[in-house]
């Protein structure tokens, strides 16, 4: 006599993590490799710590705050790249005749990469709806950006109006494109293997 069991489901989903990679399992961090990214503040530092976070640990690649992009140049020639040392720098309001596109322009070295986005900030790089609006308000000229933003959200503290916003993020698809896109070619920029510098 013969006993009929049921077969084990062996889930063949692979887990993922915020950025939408395929989770690695048990995995410690790497050592970190020479090669760094740059951020301009403590915001996208967040943001990119949030949705990367687990990838960069994996790949060993350390996340570094500017505090904005006037001493870029100083900054890049501090850092001292050079073939394995690569460093990667992710700007808001990087568009044509803007200051930052400029500064940009400025630090053209065979390993440096400067991406960024059109948002004016980072907040602004993620999806509007992900916080309850349609679409992120037009702040008029001469007013700061940050102040307006928070008048739009009902949020007149510039701290519980961040936290409302980050908070919201969870994974990249609660972020535009633009940024997706930028931290992608970054990371993949700083973890390409040595034999893919140029001398």
């Amino acid at each position: 006599m013969a006993t009929l069991v049921r077969p084990r489901v062996v889930s063949t989903t692979a887990s993922r993590t915020a950025s939408g990679s395929v989770a690695v399992a048990g995995h410690r961090a790497r050592v970190a490799r020479a090669s760094r990214i740059l951020v301009e503040g403590i915001h996208d530092a967040l943001v990119v710590e949030r949705v990367w976070g687990d990838d960069l640990r994996v790949e060993g690649v350390v996340v570094e705050r500017l505090d904005g992009i006037d001493h870029l140049a100083a900054e890049i020639a501090a850092f001292g790249p050079a073939p394995g040392r690569r460093l990667g720098v992710l700007v808001d309001h990087l568009v044509p005749g803007t200051k930052e596109s400029r500064l940009a322009e400025e630090v053209a070295h065979p390993h440096v990469l400067v991406t960024g986005t059109p948002f004016v900030d980072v907040w602004q790089a993620v999806r509007p709806a992900v916080v309850g609006l349609t679409h992120w308000p037009t702040v008029p000229k001469g007013q700061d950006w940050k102040t307006g933003i928070c008048r739009a959200l009902g949020e007149p503290d510039p701290a519980t109006c961040w936290r409302r916003i980050f908070g919201s993020v969870h994974s990249y698809a609660d972020l535009e494109p633009a940024l997706v896109g930028a931290v992608e070619r970054l990371i993949d920029f700083v973890t390409e293997p040595l034999s893919a510098d140029p001398c």
